[in-house]
């Protein structure tokens, strides 16, 4: 099957069909010509074809750092919500956190490959920048915020801010704080910033030296609770940059019969499904990861259709999720 004799089948001219595939004005009556016709035969036209007249691949590269992760399977279900009714399709490349990767997967992505870049990264090195700096296609940072480029990303410095006061309200002055790799601005040195601003702007400069570096999962916050631990035996509070990390926190707390909250109150971030499972359930930040991928894409695709030219950022904010809280206003 061809243009022609769909044309033919349905009769109508052959700019018409074109006009139907390319969402150009035709008459209601010739587009429901038409859709009788490419139902009755399950023609498709040619994405080939249409890449060359068009120059436009409808397709988005997506790079993430890992699918075994919360944050960005919300993140790349924000796309998708984005990107399928607008007709697009995406590609998704994971890194497995290796920059070397990132780098790959942008020089392939180029050359028109696809027609826009969505990057979820976590660590900017200078080779990132300058590879971002040269691409031909258009791209858009998700989660992280980079000067010089277009980026959607979250509050991060005051969520931590907040969240440890919250802990030192409740009375609890002798805290640690367990972060992620101070490479990654956002999850990294941005929260671990916000906990050491916290504790010195409430008095307890002392607790800015109690941090410890974890990796993204559940054995590394286990491991470094107890690095906390001995060497700050009498802690009363651990603050962690992801929910993976605090549960692993909780998990190293119950091995060694100390109880939660009583002696010690745990807290990560995420708002993942795993803090509300947690006994107890964790306390936690929510970060609107959906609405990142949404916007990011949102901002693509407006650079790709109407040539919106300009860095744009936007930074979202953070809801503290406090289960205790929760339950004290449900008691009568």
């Amino acid at each position: 099957m061809n243009i022609t004799e769909i044309a033919t089948m349905a009769g109508v001219s052959r700019a018409a069909v074109s006009r139907y595939f390319n969402d150009g004005y035709i008459s209601e009556e010739k587009r429901e010509a038409i859709r009788r016709v490419v139902e009755e035969t399950g023609y498709r036209p040619s994405l080939q074809a249409q890449t060359l007249r068009t120059r436009k691949t409808k397709m988005i590269g997506v790079i993430v750092p890992k699918i075994a992760s919360a944050s960005i399977g919300r993140i790349v279900e924000g796309i998708l919500s984005v990107l399928n009714p607008a007709g697009y399709q995406m590609l998704l490349a994971v890194t497995q956190n290796d920059p070397e990767k990132e780098l790959e997967y942008l020089a392939a992505f180029d050359g028109r490959q696809v027609d826009g870049i969505l990057l979820a990264a976590t660590v900017f090195e200078a080779r990132h920048r300058q590879l971002l700096k040269n691409l031909s296609v258009p791209v858009v940072i998700a989660g992280q915020q980079l000067p010089g480029c277009c980026c959607v990303f979250h509050d991060d410095y005051h969520a931590t801010y907040d969240l440890t006061r919250l802990f030192l309200e409740k009375g609890r002055t002798r805290l640690g704080y367990i972060s992620a790799i101070r490479q990654d601005r956002a999850v990294g040195a941005e929260r671990c910033r916000g906990f050491q601003d916290a504790v010195e702007d409430a008095g307890y400069g002392s607790l800015a030296e109690r941090t410890v570096t974890a990796s993204f999962s559940m054995a590394s916050g286990y491991d470094k609770t107890g690095e906390l631990l001995a060497r700050w035996p009498d802690l009363d509070g651990i603050l962690c940059a992801t929910d993976s990390m605090a549960a692993g926190a909780l998990q190293y707390l119950r091995d060694h019969k100390i109880s939660v909250p009583e002696q010690i109150l745990v807290a990560g971030q995420g708002d993942s499904e795993i803090a509300g499972v947690a006994s107890p359930p964790l306390i936690t930040v929510r970060y609107f990861y959906e609405k990142t991928g949404q916007l990011a894409v949102r901002m693509l695709m407006d650079m790709l259709e109407e040539g919106e030219a300009g860095i744009k950022e936007i930074k979202l904010g953070y809801r503290i999720i406090n289960p205790d809280a929760a339950a004290e206003a449900a008691e009568p």
